[in-house]
């Protein structure tokens, strides 16, 4: 299939574009929110960057939509309106804000677009009305057992900590800071040690590194710490957990399904996760079994192949056939290409 989706979470996009289509990402000269492309990520040679101005309205299968303005600027460029002649699926990547519980998704009570979550969570979360709704939980393309946990110290990957605050945990840092020195990773992290109020000795902001080097670094860490409060899931716990890394995170939103007892602990008793991190850190070989077993969990729930065979059974749903597997020269090696029913030729 020949999906449009617009670049918004980089993350789950890593994963999503990895499948067995042709994925479409709107490009505009000064990028931003409506023109990312591929923002010169390693993706495969199926993520092509189209401008949104010139596309083919018969070229898109089916559109991946992740904001409510979206639907109508789709309908604008393409002439098709999502959901009534234009295959279309809503993924909500985020826990609902304002007035949760009662939060009303943007998309409830309709029929005409199917709400994916991406955890169950935010499934119970949302109040998704009479709208079809379900989830596909997270897949993470897996960067290997990196964990050395070399370093007795604390990794934590967040995004504007300063910002977030209280959201991403930011005024938990000071105590586990006294725990262990950390090691913060993340965009807009400069500046974190002085505005948490913690020692400079004490915290290092790495800042946004590249993918690999990311995994490289945060792996040399003897604990991964999850302090957030309410940001979905959060897939750095994931990769960390794919590296096999021991994990101490809070008991909210979705920890407490990624993260099964022996890989760690998950609790919302703030004095009993600085315990355990205190003795993960003191202890490098219980750290490495804790990570051992994290990591098997991680591939058992979130591999990246179970990610993509979910969403090709949605998609094959939203194309109104299967799905057919034919075979293709790639380079002289051979694979699997899913097409549309109604595209496939019969002889």
């Amino acid at each position: 299939m020949r999906i449009l989706l617009w670049h918004v979470h980089g993350s789950w996009t890593d994963a999503f574009v990895r499948g067995r289509h042709e994925y479409l990402l709107p490009v505009l000269p000064g990028g931003g929110a409506w023109g990312l492309g591929r923002a010169g990520r390693d993706w495969p040679a199926s993520v092509r960057e189209v401008d949104p101005a010139a596309l083919d309205a018969d070229a898109v299968d089916a559109v991946v939509l992740q904001r409510p303005e979206e639907i109508a600027e789709v309908a604008r460029l393409l002439g098709r309106r999502p959901g009534v002649d234009l295959p279309a699926v809503y993924v909500e990547h985020n826990t609902p804000k304002g007035d949760f519980p009662f939060t009303r998704h943007p998309l409830a009570d309709q029929d005409a677009i199917p709400l994916v979550h991406v955890t169950h969570f935010n499934k119970l979360a949302w109040d998704n009305g009479s709208a079809r709704s379900l989830v596909i939980e997270h897949g993470i393309p897996d960067p290997g057992q990196l964990y050395t946990g070399e370093l007795p110290e604390l990794g934590v990957v967040v995004n504007e900590p300063i910002r977030r605050g209280r959201v991403t945990g930011t005024d938990l840092l000071p105590a586990f800071a006294s725990v262990a020195p950390l090691q913060v990773f993340g965009m807009k992290t400069d500046g974190l040690a002085a505005a948490a109020g913690i020692d400079a000795s004490r915290l290092t902001a790495r800042g946004d590194l590249q993918t690999r080097e990311l995994h490289r670094e945060l792996a040399r860490c003897r604990v991964y710490v999850h302090p957030m409060r309410w940001t979905s899931l959060g897939l750095s716990l994931l990769e960390a957990m794919h590296l096999g890394m021991p994990v101490v995170a809070l008991a909210t939103t979705e920890a407490s399904r990624a993260v099964p007892p022996e890989a760690g602990i998950v609790s919302a008793d703030i004095d009993e996760l600085l315990r355990c991190a205190q003795r993960l850190v003191a202890n490098p070989d219980e750290a490495r079994r804790r990570g051992v077993a994290a990591r098997e969990a991680a591939l058992e729930r979130y591999s990246l192949g179970r990610f993509q065979d979910r969403w090709d059974e949605l998609l094959a749903d939203l194309s109104g056939g299967t799905l057919h597997p034919l075979t293709a020269s790639n380079d002289g090696l051979d694979e699997k290409i899913l097409v549309p029913a109604r595209e496939r030729k019969t002889p």
